[in-house]
């Protein structure tokens, strides 16, 4: 049973994947079934059966009238209709404080039972400390949002905490795998307190049964010279009627899929990422001896480049790659 927390998004996402399963069982083109149910566009058929819009009871009941669905396909359908409709509702009861900028993450983290992201420049917002999510916040600011008011600043850091309860709560936590650049502790990432507290905060998440955490050192080479081109994330959810899903994380526009194939790329890249990185012990001791020697640097110096390299480095085993 998946957890009571799943996010709405996933039920519009598995409606529509039935909905243009029965419509091709059914022999009908998109174009038919607007004529037939007389919509306005397409687009409104396109958009349920991509899940990008609140389904409405009467559109669903249209549709399946339509493709002459069986009473407990109507059954289940309408059930999974009504679970995904009330976002607002959803995001009140599970997050306390939510924002728009963290909302998306939210929906997709809700109900999973795995994570694996990878970040080549950032920690990744389920692991920030507030320290190091509000350098970030700021930073990305800069560009084209104008300026914000204190008190949104720290509105969004809280937003950013909420969704990170996730990984440390008591039931149903998801099993939780990154793998981060050391770039990501660099020193244009932030100043050298925040950096350490960052630092210690990963040692700690290290700990936790659930959570896997692997740093790719800055000399790591992958064979065949394989660099990965952007941050992305993936996504398994409880229920397996839902669809496992990518996020790629672009800066100032996302990009969120279902499609296998492009999806099961970036999970053939993630292991080969996860086994060109320490492991996860040398990994919790590479965190504990950058933040040792960031700890001797004074308030007033600046970090050169980033952590310098911690013994375990040296420890750690190369990536093996193919050519696809």
């Amino acid at each position: 049973m998946p957890p009571a927390s799943v996010s709405p998004i996933m039920r519009r996402r598995r409606l529509g994947q039935h909905l243009r399963r029965l419509r091709e069982l059914a022999g009908f083109t998109g174009e038919q079934v607007v004529e037939r149910v007389k919509w306005a566009s397409a687009s409104k058929l396109s958009r349920l059966e991509n899940g990008r819009s609140r389904p409405d009871p009467e559109d669903i009941a249209a549709l399946l009238d339509l493709y002459g669905a069986e009473e407990e396909v109507r059954r289940e359908l309408s059930a999974t209709a009504r679970a995904a409709g009330d976002m607002r509702e959803w995001l009140r009861k599970t997050y306390p404080v939510m924002t728009e900028q963290q909302r998306e993450w939210a929906q997709l983290e809700a109900g999973c039972v795995e994570i694996c992201e990878y970040n080549p420049v950032l920690v990744p917002g389920l692991l920030q400390t507030p320290g190091y999510a509000r350098v970030r916040i700021t930073s990305a600011r800069l560009v084209g949002e104008g300026r914000r008011t204190a008190d949104h600043l720290e509105l969004e850091v809280q937003a950013r905490e909420a969704r990170q309860a996730l990984l440390s709560r008591s039931l149903d936590a998801p099993r939780y795998t990154a793998v981060l650049e050391e770039a990501a502790f660099g020193h244009r990432a932030g100043p050298p307190e925040v950096l350490r507290e960052q630092l210690d905060k990963l040692h700690e998440l290290s700990t936790l049964p659930n959570i896997s955490l692997h740093v790719l050192p800055r000399d790591t080479r992958l064979d065949n010279g394989y660099v990965a081109p952007t941050a992305f994330s993936l996504y398994r959810f409880a229920d397996q009627l839902d669809p496992e899903t990518l996020a790629i994380e672009g800066g100032y526009t996302d990009f969120v899929s279902t499609d296998t194939n492009i999806l099961n790329n970036y999970k053939v890249v993630f292991e080969w990422l996860r086994a060109a990185a320490l492991s996860t012990t040398d990994t919790r001791s590479w965190l504990a001896e950058a933040s040792e020697r960031l700890a001797e640097t004074t308030a007033e110096s600046t970090v050169g480049s980033g952590p310098a390299t911690a013994p375990a480095q040296r420890r750690r085993h190369s990536g093996r790659l193919t050519e696809r």
